[in-house]
Parts: structure tokens; C-alpha cells; sequence
């Protein structure tokens, strides 16, 4: 019997996943597709990001490469979202119990603003019932415990559900829902670039 496999891959999960692993770090994406495919090959792989407009020259250049078949590359759909950018003002004070006014040290006139990952986890969580009966196991490289309510509903569907993730940063509500945890800190020397 073939077991169609999806991968479903968020990049903000990763990139922080491997910091925290080791700052130095960074994963080979090639050396983890191969060995995920050790078992059996896998039907589609999806890498979702958010980018700033515009997107630098070497991430353009690394979503083409990831987008490349072997042996270039690992063959992996990348979806792209814009990265947004909010203003802040004031942030909530957990002791003070309220919202207090937030300014730049060498001049309160600076503009402050932060960067946030939007559309990611939707584009998951619609890319996982979407495909919902092209595959059989899902396979998650995210730790975001937003994305409970999908696998439910796949694992209700008899889909199995693995995690390929680090072991910091991933929701216990996540990982007693897989069926199989591939945790990448025991194996990070055999996938490093």
C-alpha cells in the first residue's frame, strides 16, 4: 500500500527552531527531504514564508533553489507572503495591569515598528484540507498550536499526523495529537549545510 505523504513546512518555525538549536546552525534541505524519504518518498512538500517587499536578491535566490528538483535542489513548493510591518506606540505591562507608552532611547521621535508573519498558519492549516484526501500522513514542521483545530479534523479523517520539529518551541497540544515526532536535534548533524 502507498503512503502519500504531505510536508507542510513553516519557515518562521525553522529558522527559529535552528537559533535556538544553535546559533550557528542552518539546515540543508536537500539532506532533510532525503532523509524524511529514507522510509518512503513524499508526495508534495510546501515551505510558506513571509518576505519583505522587496524581497532581497539571496532569498529570491534561495526560494529558487528550493523550489529546484534534485539534485539542485529539494523540490519544494515555496508559498510567499508579505511580511507586515505594525507601529508601535505602547505595550501592555503585565505588573502595571495596562498599556504603557514605548519609546526609542536616543530619540522619542524615532518611528518603531515591528515586523509580524502574517497568512502563514492559514495557508497550513487551507494547504492541509485542501490536499486532505491526496495524502495519508501529514507531516508538520511547525510548533504553533494555532493549527489544533486542522490536524483534528485530519486525524478525524484517519490521516495520520507526524511532526518533523525541534524539541523547544513546539506545542504539547501539538505533539500528543502525532502519531510520530521526527525530532531534528537528534539528527541535526546528519541535515546541516
Amino acid at each position: 500500500m502507498i503512503n502519500r505523504k504531505l510536508w507542510l513546512i513553516d519557515a518562521g518555525y525553522m529558522y527559529r527552531g535552528q537559533s535556538i538549536y544553535n546559533r550557528d546552525y542552518s539546515i540543508d534541505y536537500v539532506k532533510l527531504r532525503n532523509k524524511l524519504e529514507i522510509e518512503e518518498p513524499l508526495w508534495r512538500a510546501y515551505y510558506l514564508n513571509s518576505v519583505p517587499n522587496p524581497t532581497p536578491d539571496a532569498q529570491v535566490s534561495f526560494y529558487n533553489w528550493m523550489r529546484s528538483a534534485p539534485p539542485i535542489g529539494p523540490k519544494i513548493i515555496t508559498k510567499l507572503y508579505e511580511l507586515r510591518s505594525s507601529e508601535i506606540t505602547d505595550l501592555y505591562c503585565e505588573h502595571c495591569r495596562r498599556k504603557v507608552p514605548v519609546a526609542c532611547p536616543n530619540d522619542p521621535k524615532h518611528r518603531l515598528s515591528r515586523e509580524q508573519q502574517k497568512g502563514v498558519d492559514v495557508g497550513l492549516a487551507t494547504l492541509a484540507l485542501t490536499h486532505v484526501d491526496n495524502y495519508d500522513t501529514l507531516i508538520l514542521s511547525s510548533g504553533d498550536s494555532d493549527l489544533l483545530d486542522a490536524i483534528e479534523y485530519i486525524t478525524e479523517k484517519n490521516k495520520r499526523f507526524e511532526l518533523l520539529v525541534f524539541k523547544n518551541g513546539v506545542s504539547t497540544d501539538l505533539q500528543c495529537r502525532a502519531d510520530r515526532i521526527y525530532w531534528i536535534d537528534d539528527f541535526a548533524s546528519e541535515v546541516a549545510r
